[in-house]
């Protein structure tokens, strides 16, 4: 019975990322980002949920990897799509489409990490759930937009070149450490500690605007991290 209550939660993320589709359909951007919220967290459980149990499986892997197309991939570009969609008067009509960029990548990103024996304890890449709470942030900024920043997220130059950078970042060969504790040491999490911290706080200083820094801090930590992972021949 417990090897089956891991995939049973990644079925849980891809069935939250359905729920988030409906919801860009209908127009509901902003519940279609908490949907994905779900999905990020019945994502970090189930990995968690199989190591505790001692318990994996290609058909687990595979799942995985399924579900997280769904919200991972086929999610943002529809999010993408449909903010480029209303930031589009005078562009283009095919403009919106470029936002499915996105999924095309996320679905390489995730082939390359199956096939990838580099990225067992590390990744290498931007990860799909990063780069998709990068994405769905952007309803939650122009919904409780503080700063002033709606005439950037609805500018499609904007919006496309964030849909390359992401895109680029997804496939990149670019060292980056995950966030899987095999202590609470200290000296063994150093970074995964700063990066944790530096993030509530961001969190609770600047609410849904947070999220990009976020994603932006990880990438430079990572970098900047002279414990970083190496990439070797695979």
């Amino acid at each position: 019975m417990k090897k089956h209550l891991p995939n049973a939660v990644t079925c849980l993320n891809l069935f939250s990322g359905c729920l988030a589709i409906c919801q860009i359909f209908a127009g509901n951007l902003e519940t279609a980002a908490y949907f994905v919220g779900l999905s990020a967290l019945f994502d970090f459980f189930d990995g968690l949920l199989a190591r505790a149990l001692h318990v994996s499986s290609p058909i687990g892997k595979d799942l995985d990897s399924l579900a997280d197309v769904v919200s991972f991939g086929v999610v943002p570009g529809a999010f993408l799509f449909d903010l480029l969609r209303q930031s589009g008067a005078g562009m283009p009509n095919w403009l919106p489409y470029a936002g499915f960029i996105v999924t095309v990548f996320s679905a390489l990103r995730l082939a390359k990490f199956n096939n990838d024996t580099r990225q067992s304890d590390s990744f290498i890449g931007l990860p799909t759930p990063a780069c998709t709470l990068v994405v769905t942030s952007l309803p939650l900024i122009l919904a409780n937009d503080r700063f002033a920043l709606s005439p950037y997220v609805l500018n499609p130059w904007v919006l496309l070149g964030l849909t390359l950078v992401l895109s680029g970042l997804l496939v990149a060969e670019l060292p980056l450490f995950a966030l899987k504790f095999k202590s609470f040491r200290w000296q063994d999490n150093q970074v995964r500690f700063v990066f944790l911290l530096l993030s509530v706080g961001l969190l609770l200083w600047l609410w849904a605007a947070a999220i990009p820094l976020i994603i932006l801090l990880y990438v430079l930590l990572s970098v900047l991290s002279p414990a970083k992972p190496k990439i070797e021949a695979a």
